[in-house]
């Protein structure tokens, strides 16, 4: 670890440490450090393969049972983006957000992905804006399964709604979980993100551009209250003028150091309480 690097990491521990509610704020940088290719950007699957269709929640809406029989034929599909997420598993950065929110450190974690690896970490306290793909939802009421379990207890609702689930408690269309293009981010998600962002007086921003909206408006929400950020990420993003501290590295290097730091400041300070 370099001079300055070790400095920026002592700084961010003293922020954080200094702070009443952090929150972080997640991207795709840390799934792709776990093999899951980004849709953005060089070597991303958008830059090579296209975007999909801009009104693939409208083509959903007007036709369920083609979208649930091409989502099945996906998840069993070897293409790149599918046989990496079943490959995928966490890592180091998974790991020390995990850690952070065991610490009772980090309060919640907003992630911008999708793959569940943060769970499969240990973290508890996080809403993935767009979605999971290890569940379903129900468009109408808003409630969710896991994929396995609501395939494997309700086969016989393929045909209830126009061949697509129906679903249990309200009768209504279900889904994928993961966010289509074209379809609203469910109103239960940004609420807890809202909510999240107005207790926060700090975010740690990590691997993502922190540009894309809603999600870049929670640090602009920090910020305005008067909070701070720290920042861990590879390449510069618009926060990080604001950042009071930006380790600039691949979040499974930058975050665990960050651990390691935050727990020498919680020693410090448990052995300066112990003084006579």
């Amino acid at each position: 670890m370099t001079t300055d690097i070790q400095t920026q990491t002592e700084r961010a521990a003293q922020t954080i440490a200094a702070s009443r509610y952090v929150i972080a704020l997640v991207g795709a940088g840390i799934s792709v450090e776990s093999g899951i290719p980004p849709f953005r950007g060089k070597g991303g699957l958008w830059t090579k393969h296209g975007e999909p269709p801009m009104d693939g929640y409208e083509r959903f809406l007007a036709d369920p049972a083609t979208h649930w029989r091409q989502m099945l034929e996906r998840r069993a599909s070897d293409d790149e983006f599918s046989q990496a997420l079943r490959e995928a598993r966490p890592n180091a950065a998974h790991v020390a957000l995990a850690r952070l929110e065991s610490m009772g450190v980090l309060r919640h974690t907003i992630s911008q992905n999708i793959d569940n690896l943060h769970f499969e970490a240990g973290s508890v306290a996080v809403t993935e804006i767009h979605g999971n793909r290890t569940k379903v939802r129900c468009i109408d009421c808003g409630a969710r399964w896991p994929w396995s379990e609501f395939v494997a207890e309700h086969p016989e609702m393929a045909s209830d709604v126009e061949g697509a689930p129906a679903c249990p408690q309200c009768g209504g269309v279900v889904k994928g979980d993961t966010v289509m293009f074209g379809e609203p981010i469910p109103r239960a998600f940004l609420a807890e993100c809202d909510a999240q962002a107005e207790l926060a007086d700090c975010v740690l921003i990590a691997g993502t551009s922190a540009t894309v909206y809603p999600a870049a408006a929670f640090p602009e929400m920090v910020l305005r209250a008067g909070g701070t950020i720290v920042e861990v990420n590879t390449e510069e993003t618009p926060f990080s003028r604001h950042a009071s501290a930006t380790l600039r590295g691949p979040a499974g290097q930058m975050l665990p150091a960050l651990v390691t730091a935050l727990e020498a400041v919680s020693n410090t300070k448990a052995m300066k309480g112990n003084l006579p």
